[in-house]
């Protein structure tokens, strides 16, 4: 079948409520808000926005609901020029997190609100959106991801996978797995105290997923940058970029949707890992998950020179602070 499109990612998505303060006030005091921002969360949702400012051509099967926040959700998918047809839309209210950055440690903490945590059912999935795609994204292990992954094993799509949290669900299905992207933490789950040894002597541990079936196997560990290796390639380490970070909400996401529209463009797992990672750093200098992902342009001179051009994002940065509010 015709390859149309470059991703198709399937989750369930969510809006987040993102603000910005220097760190948490003590106890009965106050602080002031830096910044506020509405913008679109969610692991596959956002990845593949990234996917599509780097210039994929993608396909989203999610569930939206019928409320405000879930219009806008969907219009920001269709902004980003991401095809929705797949996706399915019902009554009720969509899932939101409260989303608090603190600039003096890099760090972000979510609290999650009322809401329904909706998803698409295998049943209402058009999957020929899939069978036009060069790469699957996913990162629960549900059963709408276990029909994805059969549909792309029979049609020879590679599966990319965001493993962001360790479970028995993932460690019995890691054989399903082309392109194995885990986090810190799926990583010490795995193998306890070995980054302690240092990430350049981590290459046992990253064979030992490769020889369990995914042929190309990147762990990130944040700050400290991620490594990786693919087929007949050789290990790798990649420091992070160093930039002032101002939000890491979606740090993560980003990533891996940057990653997998790199896989589509023939680069060597540590090109699609420098790739990710030069967007994943320039999304954290601004507030959310989504303003800061920077396009292809953006992110080719900066891999370049180290220099980025604010231009577009921020006036991207200025539409997510009132876009919500005046929708």
């Amino acid at each position: 079948m015709e390859k149309k499109f470059d991703v198709f990612g399937t989750d369930s998505g969510c809006l987040d409520m993102n603000i910005v303060i220097d760190k948490y006030p003590e106890h009965n005091r106050g602080t002031r808000v830096l910044d506020m921002s509405y913008q679109g969360g969610g692991k596959v949702a956002s990845g593949v926005v990234a996917s599509a400012r780097l210039g994929g051509k993608v396909a989203y099967a999610g569930c939206f609901f019928d409320d405000k926040r879930g219009q806008f959700l969907k219009k920001d998918m269709l902004d980003h020029g991401i095809n929705i047809d797949a996706s399915v839309t019902r009554h009720g209210k969509t899932f939101m997190n409260i989303v608090v950055a603190e600039r003096a440690y890099g760090t972000r903490t979510m609290l999650g609100t009322p809401g329904d945590m909706g998803r698409i059912s295998v049943d209402e999935v058009n999957w020929d959106y899939l069978r036009q795609s060069k790469v699957l994204f996913i990162a629960f292990l549900n059963d709408v991801a276990f029909k994805a992954i059969e549909i792309a094993r029979e049609n020879d799509i590679p599966v990319l996978i965001d493993a962001d949290g360790y479970s028995e669900t993932l460690e019995k299905n890691i054989d399903k797995i082309d392109y194995f992207i885990g986090s810190e933490f799926v990583f010490d789950a795995m193998f306890p105290g070995a980054k302690d040894k240092g990430l350049e002597n981590c290459e046992a541990e990253v064979d030992a997923i490769r020889a369990r079936g995914p042929k190309t196997v990147v762990f990130t560990f944040g700050e400290k940058g991620c490594i990786g290796k693919g087929v007949e390639e050789e290990f790798f380490t990649l420091p992070a970029f160093k930039i002032d970070v101002v939000d890491t909400v979606g740090a993560g996401d980003v990533f891996h949707g940057a990653f997998a529209v790199a896989v589509t463009k023939g680069l060597s797992t540590k090109e699609c890992a420098r790739f990710a990672s030069g967007t994943s750093a320039i999304k954290c200098t601004r507030i959310g998950g989504r303003a800061g992902v920077p396009t292809l342009e953006v992110l080719e001179k900066f891999l370049e020179t180290g220099e980025i051009d604010y231009t577009e994002i921020d006036k991207r940065v200025e539409y997510y602070r009132s876009a919500f509010e005046n929708s």
